[in-house]
């Protein structure tokens, strides 16, 4: 028999292996296996397919050996993997290395293992060698950290070379599961004294160690509270000592135990459902209800606060109530902490979260919990489609227009809302879209008939949408002819909200504290050494930084160019207005919410609970504050910098533009007042400005499609947009040409470029790139995805252009 096995490795197709006879009753279709690949790299791989066809071209290696009883993933999966593989260009083993915690994905862990021939003899090596060997001569074994970490340095390899090459020690390439479940020790009595008679007379008759018998009432106390005693939180209380606890274990009153325990503490499971919704809630809810009888896909287009978690909460009850489990798809890490509050209060302990700030021992605790049904509901980012589920009934995927929702480093660069679509759809489940402002090609296909509409245009209580003012930045006149960052109106606004302590957010969608840095003399501007980009400076750190390969430089004085010493600080970031806000009003607390201050597991959690509990006043942050999340206190909202948003180089410009500031617009006022929105902008004219005044969706999408099907952009085609990457320039221009050259006689009429991008070299590699625009038709572009590859495995052949990388990425946004 032979099995198909997928490695988390770019390899262009999966490589078969033999099955052993001995291993031929263990072997199922998504166990993993250890697999041997090339001379002596070992992988835990996942079964995908046993058949018993003879591969024609090569002779077949054994498995070595079977790693798991019951399967890891699941049919479903393994069909989503090859899915995603098949559209988005990549390999199955790139889709596994993304799927998998990292615990399953094994990889080989070099062990060095002492040889006993060898004696104790060291006087034949040098310094190095003499502390790894006597090291190996004790411990037996050493991995490769642990040799690292004896000779303080990541070059250990020639040392272990030269060990091994004088038979000190031998190499074992071993896989080892990395995954140890969490234990805890339990505090139990002896049985002994669950008699009441026996135990009052163990207390009465206490003569010696006063400080035992404290432990011990303490214990029992415990016990009757919480029926199950922690060790550590039996010492934390009682003050007491390890040699104290010891001694009772001694004297046989009290014994310990460890258990395994749950990474993650869940709620008790029960279902509270403590409001009603509203009559237009009511109709809406319905509608879905009807909509997904017929169609497996429903777009549920809410303005911003109109109550559509309501909603979600009344299906998510139904299908649990169905015995099914349902997938809610959140774009940001830090909007599932506030909806978890939300939800948590109505399913308990049925509901997990799932995304990347988990640890890895976490993430394998919830895999293993969704795979066994445990977990009924999971919230997550993007990558929790990826989780074992057993009968997914419903998945619900909220600010469904959200760029984040799309992978874009490394492979596969899968698109999380369109792969649970097509998830879904392998369960027979539906899915609802929801969004305030839904991408063009949701509510496109939402217009033709292929999705489902379901359209709930007031706000939750007949609230107002906030109106929106613009403020003409050019009637401003800044003394040193820098940006408006506050304008008077602004600092007014904010004076008048504080006045009757309401809060306010403030947005501006550049981090750091001034994006870039330019010589008064000259006009010199810091660059990066590596990428054509200015660098920010980040004042609190006190560095440049470039935002795109992440290098820090120290502060520049003087210019490089003129030598000069003045220099101005052109443009503003989140952490300059903040520091501006601090200035301003000195009596209002002010945080700042982006990349640079949510970094832990829980820091956004923390300031969003802050500023629900009104221990902030002003808000600033990039559009990490715009999305989905609700705070009853804020009035008033303003975006620093319209003019920002506006200018980029990409067709969906206007789109992004418009749901940004309906975004950021709907924090406004969500409970008894309005609440207002200012913008600051140096074009009030603007077309989309006055469409995004009158917070008409409608129209701003009537007006895109005209444009759309104009210039063949989707939704009126797909679009697949190839990277090429090389350190030298003229290669990467030489292939980038090349490759055209061979598509242009079947694809011609559908190609724009190649040509070099607005930022031209990142990370030193040079870049060019190539656009292909293909009518909206399975066959075509299926087959043209074949040739692109083909003709990447052929740029590749030529020895000039074999350095070059080609990354495809589809959809791309």
């Amino acid at each position: 028999m032979f099995a198909e096995v997928i490695i988390p490795a770019a390899l262009p197709k999966n490589y078969t292996w033999s099955v052993p006879s001995h291993l031929l009753e263990t072997v199922k279709v998504g166990c993993r296996v250890e697999v041997n690949l090339g001379k002596s790299k070992k992988y835990a791989g996942v079964i995908k397919r046993l058949h018993e066809e003879k591969p024609e071209f090569f002779e077949t290696k054994d498995i070595i050996n079977v790693l798991d009883a019951e399967p890891v993933v699941f049919e479903q999966q393994l069909k989503l993997w090859e899915w995603i593989a098949s559209y988005y260009m990549c390999s199955e083993g790139e889709v596994m290395a993304a799927a998998l915690p990292a615990h399953f994905k094994l990889s080989s862990e070099t062990i060095l293992v002492y040889n006993e021939e060898y004696g104790d003899d060291f006087s034949a090596l040098d310094h190095d060698e003499y502390i790894v060997g006597e090291a190996l001569l004790l411990k037996k074994e050493l991995n490769l950290n642990e040799v690292q970490q004896l000779l303080d340095s990541s070059h250990v390899y020639p040392v272990i070379n030269r060990l091994i090459n004088k038979k000190v020690c031998f190499v074992w390439e071993a896989l080892k599961q990395t995954y140890a479940p969490k234990k805890e020790t339990y505090v139990l009595l002896n049985p002994a004294y669950d008699n009441e008679d026996k135990l009052s007379d163990l207390l009465n008759n206490w003569t010696k160690a006063p400080k035992q018998m404290e432990l011990l009432l303490s214990y029992l106390h415990l016990l009757k509270t919480e029926g199950e005693v922690v060790k550590s939180s039996l010492l934390k209380k009682s003050g007491a000592s390890d040699a104290q606890l010891k001694g009772l274990v001694e004297k046989n009153i009290l014994r310990t135990e460890k258990k395994n325990i749950d990474r993650i503490q869940y709620l008790p499971k029960n279902v509270t459902i403590d409001f009603e919704l509203s009559e237009v809630q009511h109709k809406a809810f319905e509608q879905v209800k009807e909509q997904l009888q017929s169609k497996a896909v429903c777009l549920l287009h809410g303005v911003t606060s109109s109550g559509k978690t309501n909603i979600y909460i009344k299906l998510i009850e139904e299908y649990i109530k169905q015995g099914k489990q349902v997938l809610y798809m959140l774009p940001e890490i830090a909007l599932t902490s506030q909806v978890i509050r939300r939800l948590q209060k109505h399913f308990g302990g049925y509901i997990g979260i799932y995304h990347s700030k988990f640890s890895q021992n976490e993430r394998v605790e919830i895999w293993n919990k969704v795979k066994n049904g445990e977990l009924r509901v999971i919230l997550g980012a993007r990558s929790s489609v990826f989780l074992p589920y057993q009968n997914l009934g419903l998945v619900i995927c909220d600010e469904e227009h959200d760029t984040s929702f799309k992978q874009q480093e490394p492979a596969p660069r899968y698109n999380g809302r369109d792969a649970a679509i097509y998830f879904a759809s392998l369960f027979g489940a539906k899915t609802l879209l929801g969004s305030g402002t839904p991408s063009l090609e949701s509510y496109y296909n939402a217009a033709t008939g292929k999705y489902g509409l379901v359209e709930l245009l007031q706000r939750y209580g007949d609230l107002k949408l906030p109106p929106i003012e613009m403020i003409d930045t050019r009637k401003i006149i800044q003394k040193d002819k820098s940006k408006v960052m506050l304008s008077p109106q602004l600092v007014e606004a904010v004076n008048e909200v504080l006045a009757r302590s309401k809060q306010a957010i403030l947005f501006q969608n550049r981090r750091g504290y001034a994006p870039y840095q330019v010589c008064n003399v000259c006009g010199w501007i810091p660059q990066c050494k590596y990428c054509d980009v200015s660098l920010t400076f980040h004042k609190l750190t006190n560095k440049l930084v470039c935002h795109y390969c992440g290098t820090t430089y120290p502060p520049v004085h003087t210019c490089a160019a003129c030598g000069s010493d003045k220099f101005a600080q052109r443009n503003f970031g989140t952490e300059k207005i903040e520091e501006q806000l601090q200035e301003t009003f000195p009596d209002a607390k002010v945080a700042r919410m982006d990349m640079d201050t949510v970094r832990g597991k829980n820091a956004h959690d923390v300031l969003i609970q802050q500023f629900e509990q009104k221990r902030i006043d002003i808000l600033v942050g990039t559009q990490m504050v715009v999305k989905g999340l609700d705070f009853d206190n804020v009035d008033l909202v303003g975006i620093l910098d319209a003019d920002g948003l506006l200018h980029f180089a990409d067709f969906r410009v206007n789109e992004r533009a418009f749901q940004l500031m309906e975004q950021v617009s709907g924090r406004a006022g969500r409970k008894e007042e309005t609440g207002k929105v200012l913008v600051q902008t140096s074009q009030p004219q603007h077309p989309l400005l006055q469409i995004v005044q009158q917070h008409d969706y409608k129209m701003m999408f009537a007006e895109e499609l005209k444009k759309r099907k104009e210039f063949a952009y989707p939704p009126f085609s797909r679009i697949i947009h190839l990277t090429f990457k090389h350190k030298i320039k003229e290669v990467v221009e030489r292939a980038a040409h090349y490759y055209t050259d061979a598509l242009k006689n079947r694809y011609g009429q559908y190609i724009v470029g190649p040509a070099e991008p607005v930022i031209g070299r990142i990370r030193n590699q040079f870049l060019m790139e190539l656009l292909l625009k293909l009518p909206r038709d399975g066959k075509t572009i299926s087959q043209c995805k074949k040739d692109l590859l083909d003709e990447i495995a052929i740029l590749h052949q030529s020895n000039s252009f074999r350095s070059v990388t080609v990354v495809a990425d589809v959809d791309a946004v």
